[in-house]
Parts: structure tokens; sequence; C-alpha cells
């Protein structure tokens, strides 16, 4: 198995804004993992006292309509489109022609709870890269508002001083 080097920037497309949590889903994890989404949810689901509901939930009807408006998928895509832009969200069943159930989805505890129910080298590393990647969206969004407040301050400065002068 090759080690798992990809850069944070690359598993932070897989990470997404669903009821005011960063989640990534079961298909993309399992993915990474190198499993089969089935394995990952079918050992999840030993361990569902490790799972509570803010490190795991799953979809309903209205997150996956949300998550599909996120993306920006139309309402009634081509299969070809919907695998090109979803490639990892729907797993393909020989009997059933995709996903038969909505996908769970995983906060950054639930991915760090994953590696000890995963128990492999390879769920090691990519709990690692993964938790990198949280690290550096945090980061991002944190600096993303000490430049909002920045701005915030200069309006407010700048305002004063048209008020005076007018």
């Amino acid at each position: 198995m090759r080690p798992i080097t990809s850069k944070p920037e690359n598993f932070a497309q897989l990470v997404f804004f669903v009821r005011g949590e960063k989640v990534m889903l079961d298909a993309d994890l399992a993915r990474l993992y190198g499993v089969e989404t089935g394995a990952l949810n079918r050992a999840v689901k030993r361990n569902l006292d490790r799972f509570p509901g803010d490190f795991m939930f799953r979809f309903t009807k209205e997150d996956w309509e949300n998550l599909r408006c996120q993306i920006g998928i139309s309402s009634s895509p081509s299969p070809a489109s919907v695998r090109d832009t979803m490639r990892s969200q729907f797993v393909t069943s020989s009997f059933h022609g995709g996903r038969r159930r909505l996908p769970y989805a995983f906060t950054e505890q639930g991915i760090a709870m994953l590696s000890s129910v995963l128990r492999s080298p390879r769920a090691v590393e990519v709990n690692i890269a993964i938790m990198r990647t949280f690290v550096q969206l945090r980061r991002l969004m944190d600096s993303n508002r000490d430049l909002a407040r920045k701005i915030e301050a200069m309006e407010k400065k700048y305002d004063e001083q048209f008020t005076v002068v007018f």
C-alpha cells in the first residue's frame, strides 16, 4: 500500500458544510482508507458507542439536497454528470445501479475515532492527513475572520472621517 502523501488542500475538496459542521462522507472516507463503504459502515455499527450524534450522523433527504446545491448539481442530472461530479458519492451496485441509502457524515471527531475502529496503518496515515486538513481549514477560517474585522474597522474609521468632512 502506498503512503498517504496528499496535501491538506487535496482532502479539503472532500469536506462539506452540513448542519453547521464540517463533515466528510462515508464513501469518501472509505475510498481514502482503501475499504468498501459497506465495510466502513459495518465497522462503525459494531462500535456505535464510539460515535455519538456529534461525531457521525446519517443524512436526511434535505441534507442530501442541500449538499447537491452546494456542489452545484441540477435536480435531474444525467447519470454521467453525477458520476463525474460526485464520483465518490455513489457506490455502484450491479443489481441496483447506485447508492441505496443516504450517506453517513463524519465530523472531525468522528473521523479521529475511525482510526481506532479500523486499526490499520493506512487508517492512521489517512487520519493524520485528514486532521491536518481540518486544522488548515480552521486556520483559513480564522484568518478570514481577522481580515473581515480589519476591513470593518477601516470602514468605520473612513465613515467617521467622511462624516467630519461633509
